[in-house]
């Protein structure tokens, strides 16, 4: 007699086995919609890398133009610069307008070997920038005056 044309069953393996093909052909995940809540679009973020230059862009390197010298221009000895120096232990310098408070300090404290207590600035009208430097009550603003020479 024939044998029977029947297939067998399919055993556990065999089942691994389609599941498997399945899952390749269609895919585990469960995609979801992304719900989108304003009108506008923005593009995503994307990976942006730091710059690489092959060479420099600038021949030399810039040298700083506000040095000690450029940041204090010269010292004022008008009757009331001479009164803040008297009264209030204060030097009055005329500085460049670009200067700040931190670097009028280290020219003063680089040029005049002084530390200042505290830096007051305003702008004259003519547009030059006027510093009054206050400094610590052990050191006497006449005495530093004197060392540079204007009175």
């Amino acid at each position: 007699m024939a044998k029977d044309t029947k297939a067998p069953a399919k055993s556990a393996p065999g089942k691994k086995a389609v599941a498997a093909k399945k899952a390749a052909l269609k895919g585990t995940r469960k995609i979801q919609k992304k719900v989108i809540t304003t009108t506008t679009f923005h593009r995503p973020k994307t990976l942006r890398l730091p710059r690489v230059p092959k060479y420099p862009r600038r021949g030399v390197a810039k040298v700083p133009s506000l040095d000690h010298y450029a940041v204090l221009r010269f010292p004022l000895n008008t009757e009331s610069a001479m009164k803040k120096i008297e009264d209030n232990n204060t030097l009055v310098f005329i500085c460049d307008v670009r200067a700040n408070k931190r670097q009028i300090k280290e020219a003063v404290k680089a040029l005049y070997k002084v530390d200042a207590a505290r830096i007051n600035t305003l702008i004259r009208p003519d547009g030059t920038k006027k510093a009054y430097v206050r400094l610590p009550a052990d050191v006497e603003a006449l005495e530093i005056a004197n060392r540079i020479g204007f009175i």
